[in-house]
């Protein structure tokens, strides 16, 4: 099976150790009827046979070695079940922290398009609950499996050398329990595949209201939160319920012909023992190891539950294991260089899944001009710039830095002469020293709270409590809109990467503020291609060029004066935020 392979594969440098423990659940389960032996002898030599009461004064030496020989396979095998429990675990344990890591950088390398597909909740899942799930079932299922099995096994074999009738007589319940626990088997495994979907929404659910809760409470949905919180909670309950009553249905059949096994022996052995066919002793064997049968029978039912669950949850964690970037990041080893900065798009075309996105773009950007991007929301100004770091590959046409594509270039080299600030701002739950200092972890303060200063968030840091070592909350809360911005900007440019992509980074800052922005980005101390997108003309009025993107096209080109006297778009939106005059009267204008 595919699965166990996989298990296999990834027991590598634990395989030793895990066979070892598969091998010490054998000897220490087969060792379960050398005790009933001996009690056999026992019962048999100084209890009920015909010489007993001689032979406790003339084998007195033997009735002590054989109550020593139970205590001492007693601590045998309680010695070994505490050494195989430790191997189990160590070898489960590594195997999961080597997966783990796999996962997580598999998880890294992964495209934009994995994580559009994948919802944050489902990875959090397979990372946290499925991983646990195979880790139990490799110390814990299999154990449990391999030792019924072996305990099993020897007890059928040990009652054949009593009597073989009898113990025909005991196994002619095991066709009918492995039939129920098939049809059982049959029947749970889609329940418990739909029960890991309702576990991964209600999941998504819980991490999308933590992270949101700003939202939540600025617009007081609280209730509704609350409510569909409950709704996938009870989902996830009502399917844990349908699989549990699943197995009561199947239980009560599982739990009679385990208990029948006593009722045989107490029938068939009772009768042997007064034909005389079987001694006392042996009698005593088979009641003392009637567990041995019918144990693992009425345990099938619950190992055949965790089996469903264990299968369910490591399809999940093989979905990302085997997960292929469409854009794959190898980090080969190249040599870094620093790049010009000259970017030239092609006649791009752009498709998400059928939806047309980019048409026929074609630009160029000459290294160290600033660039401005203006459209309406929706018209696929921030794809442009995803398109540039390769974060999406470009359905048709060619995206070029420094004259060659982007597709030929090595991920981290190209990433890596690219300084960022997203319209999405995240900040790590960190120093905002270290926030700044993110994109060089060698950073002196220094130059963080120089570049903070350009970012103009030098003077709002010094208020805080702890100034630049000041911890701020997860995804930056704690910080308002523009300061997160001014922080991310900071964080860019800390880089001193040539190609530098604002994503409306100074939307939610101040007029002032933005000035001082825009005058730190004209003098910066190093070579540097901008491209920013922005809906302020107070922050692409001074670009060396400006592209209105409409719906996936370019529709106008130029500089602020060029496009003013053009009178398209761009005219429409400097006379709506200047003088607050709306189309119609500029249509008139131009007749």
């Amino acid at each position: 099976m595919f699965e166990l392979k996989w298990l296999w594969q990834n027991l590598q440098g634990n395989r030793v150790r895990y066979i070892l423990a598969l091998c010490l659940s054998v000897v220490g389960s087969a060792l379960t009827i050398v005790n009933p032996y001996i009690s056999q002898r026992i019962v048999d030599t100084f209890i009920a046979g015909d010489h007993a009461a001689q032979n406790l004064t003339d084998k007195r030496g033997l009735l002590i070695a054989l109550c020593l020989g139970m205590i001492g396979f007693s601590l045998l095998r309680t010695g070994l079940a505490y050494l195989t429990t430790m191997q189990y675990e160590r070898s489960s344990q590594n195997m999961m922290y080597n997966i783990r890591i796999y996962l997580y950088n598999k998880i890294q390398g992964q495209d934009r398009e994995y994580y559009d597909r994948n919802r944050t909740g489902d990875l959090m899942t397979k990372m946290t609950g499925d991983l646990d799930m195979v880790r139990h079932s490799m110390a814990w299922i299999f154990k449990t499996i391999i030792e019924s099995v072996t305990i099993f096994a020897a007890a059928v074999i040990y009652f054949f050398t009593i009597d073989a009738v009898l113990t025909l007589w005991m196994l002619v319940l095991a066709p009918p329990i492995f039939i129920v626990a098939y049809i059982f088997a049959k029947r749970v495994r889609p329940m418990y595949i739909d029960l890991r979907e309702r576990l991964s929404q209600l999941n998504t659910t819980t991490q999308e209201n933590i992270s949101g809760n700003r939202v939540v409470k600025a617009f007081a949905r609280e209730a509704f939160e609350i409510e569909k919180f409950t709704d996938k909670n009870k989902n996830y309950s009502a399917a844990n319920k349908k699989a549990a009553l699943v197995w009561l249905d199947y239980f009560p059949y599982l739990e009679s012909f385990a208990q029948a096994f006593n009722v045989i022996l107490m029938l068939a052995g009772g009768l042997f023992l007064m034909e005389g066919r079987i001694t006392f002793g042996e009698f005593a064997a088979f009641t003392s190891l009637i567990w041995a049968i019918s144990n693992p029978m009425r345990n099938i039912g619950i190992i055949i539950n965790d089996i469903q669950r264990f299968f369910a949850s490591l399809s999940k964690i093989i979905d990302i294991y085997y997960a292929k970037p469409a854009i794959a990041n190898e980090h080969n080893p190249v040599q870094k260089r620093r790049y010009e900065g000259r970017i030239e798009f092609q006649n791009v075309r752009f498709k998400y899944d059928s939806a047309l996105v980019l048409d026929d773009i074609s630009f160029t950007v000459e290294p160290g001009e600033t660039v401005a991007i203006m459209g309406s929301t929706g018209a696929g100004k921030t794809t442009i710039i995803n398109l540039i770091p390769r974060f999406y590959e470009a359905t048709s046409g060619k995206v070029l830095v420094d004259g060659v594509d982007v597709r030929n270039l090595e991920l981290d080299e190209l990433r890596g002469n690219i300084g960022m600030a997203t319209q999405d701002v995240l900040l790590f739950s960190d120093t905002i020293d270290g926030n700044i200092a993110y994109g060089d972890p060698d950073l002196p303060e220094e130059d963080a709270m120089e570049y903070a200063r350009k970012a103009a968030a030098h003077d709002f840091i010094t208020k805080m409590p702890e100034g630049y070592d000041t911890v701020v909350g997860e995804r930056g809360v704690g910080l308002s809109g523009g300061q997160k911005q001014r922080i991310a900007l900071a964080r860019a440019l800390a880089v001193h990467r040539p190609i530098l992509i604002l994503d409306d980074t100074t939307s939610a800052v101040d007029l002032e503020t933005e000035e001082h922005i825009q005058r730190s980005l004209r003098e910066l101390e190093y070579p540097c291609t901008k491209i920013i997108i922005a809906q302020r003309v107070s922050t692409t009025c001074e670009a060396d060029r400006i592209l209105i993107i409409d719906r996936g096209r370019l529709i106008e080109e130029g500089t602020h004066a060029e496009l003013l006297a053009k009178r398209g778009y761009y005219y429409d939106v400097f006379m709506l935020q200047n003088e607050g005059i709306g189309r119609q009267v500029s249509q008139s204008g131009k007749e």
